[in-house]
């Protein structure tokens, strides 16, 4: 890993309308082969002669099964590539499902808030979960009868998620009513872009690229069609915490931002032979976006998300705004194996339009622009209750959160004293909760919620790039 900086609390602010799933941070190139039968001469004849061994004098119950798969595991492993892998059925099922454009389950966007799974969006349109007449704010407090509170958000969302055409049973919280309701699961299409005009300039549209998946070149074509009709004269264009995805997508949302023949990116082979994929028609289907753009990355964008992001910086001069990115020079390809299983191997570098591997270096942006030190702070911890007397390091990192608030206490202290208590009780006061001073996860949860709107308020690499796109507008460029 590169990054050593520890991002803990604003990742949950940039990321709130991203699904609860992870991909992985890389390229894949998807393509067929047939599986060669393996010879049992030579170099692998140590492993059968191994799996003999152990099948016919292990005193045990043996798995041959995993015999396999730990063989073919290890064998991956022994690459010492991070990206490169053997994936059983159910990672193998997990990749393919992150990357498809759809899943199945119920269509609900959801975040822990107030210790409870919570449906921060409308449903996704004509998904179970509309149809079921969920609505935003709706608190789930029990999957199939098992209570919610307290449980991390990717345990629910995977008791939630399932086949389509099975149901599932959610106990749900509206206002002061609670019912149940019977929800049949089905395939949703999932959105990765998320779009809408600046919240104070009706000529600015956001985009917030969350992955590569196998539809995003198409989404992001249509979002901007939308926002361009909404008013958008410029765009900025966020791929903060995106782990990459499909390497054809970034190639063909690149494409739309170059002039014709202009270099996206470059591949190396193991043998240092290079290729190039320039922007065209074919790539892009003569959509091109010729308004004034910026792009936002950080430390967690990765792979595609900085092949999109270098190709934009160098072949356009479409400046890049933010952190370095996290350096991930390499392409994978996905073989499918017997059994449903797949291989994910490392098959090429991946160089910038001028020919520099990033790998392991990042991205520089254009123009630095970061989070303030307070977006940094870790979240509070919830397996105990905070109070006056407490020492540890948790306390010096509620003191940095509620100096950030504004309140007078003592950054340097690991000491929970009468300071933090009357900070504590007071925001307590104003969110209506039992005011006794003491950090419960109620009260933790509302001192995040304070210091995460703060954050938004004041995410300085998002202003940077709208107003980067502003000079631009104001100047009649064209980038």
């Amino acid at each position: 890993m590169k990054s050593k900086r520890t991002i803990p609390y604003y990742q949950y602010i940039i990321s709130i309308l991203c699904t609860a799933f992870l991909v992985g941070g890389a390229c894949y190139i998807y393509f067929d082969y047939r599986l060669q039968k393996m010879s049992t001469t030579g170099d692998l004849a140590k492993v059968q002669d191994l799996y003999d061994e152990i099948t016919n004098n292990y005193v045990g119950k043996v798995d041959k099964s995993k015999l396999v798969d730990g063989a073919l595991q290890g064998m991956a492993a022994a690459l010492d590539d991070p990206y490169s892998s053997y994936l059983t059925e159910p990672a193998a099922n997990e990749l393919s499902e992150s990357l498809s454009g759809s899943f199945e389950g119920i269509g609900a966007t959801m975040a822990i808030k107030d210790n409870y799974p919570t449906v921060m969006e409308v449903p996704v349109k004509d998904s179970p979960a509309e149809k079921a007449g969920l609505k935003a704010n709706d608190v789930i407090v029990k999957v199939d009868g098992q209570s919610t509170e307290g449980v991390a958000l990717s345990e629910v969302v995977s008791k939630i998620r399932g086949k389509k055409g099975t149901s599932v049973n959610l106990s749900i919280r509206r206002g002061e009513q609670t019912f149940d309701i019977d929800v049949k699961r089905a395939e949703v299409p999932m959105e990765t872009i998320y779009s809408k005009m600046d919240e104070h300039d009706a000529t600015v549209g956001y985009l917030k690229i969350s992955t590569f998946g196998k539809q995003t070149a198409q989404e992001l074509q249509t979002k901007i069609k939308h926002l361009r009709k909404a008013g958008a004269k410029a765009f900025v264009i966020d791929v903060r915490q995106n782990p990459g995805g499909l390497l054809d997508q970034a190639e063909q949302m690149a494409s739309m931002f170059l002039k014709n023949g202009q270099t996206i990116v470059q591949f190396e082979d193991k043998n240092g032979q290079r290729m190039k994929e320039a922007a065209s028609k074919k790539l892009d289907g003569g959509f091109k976006v010729t308004e004034p753009v910026a792009v936002v990355v950080d430390e967690s964008s990765a792979s595609a998300a900085e092949i999109f992001a270098a190709a934009l910086k160098e072949a356009a001069d479409i400046p890049v705004v933010g952190t370095k990115t996290f350096g991930k020079g390499t392409v994978q390809s996905v073989k499918n194996l017997q059994d449903k299983t797949e291989l994910k191997l490392t098959v090429l570098k991946w160089l910038t339009p001028s020919g520099q591997w990033l790998h392991e270096k990042g991205l520089a942006p254009s123009i630095r622009a970061d989070f303030p030190e307070y977006a940094y702070l870790k979240p509070i911890p919830r397996d105990q209750v905070l109070k006056e007397g407490t020492q540890s390091e948790a306390i010096k990192n509620l003191h940095g959160i509620l100096a950030a608030l504004g309140y007078s206490v003592d950054q340097t202290s690991t000491t929970f004293d009468s300071a933090t208590k009357t900070a504590v009780a007071d925001i307590q006061k104003q969110n209506q909760l039992p005011v006794d001073g003491e950090v419960s996860p109620a009260t933790a949860t509302k001192i995040e919620a304070m210091l995460g709107k703060l954050i938004l308020e004041h995410d300085v690499a998002y202003n940077t790039a709208l107003k980067a796109v502003k000079n631009n507008a104001d100047k009649g460029e064209i980038t």
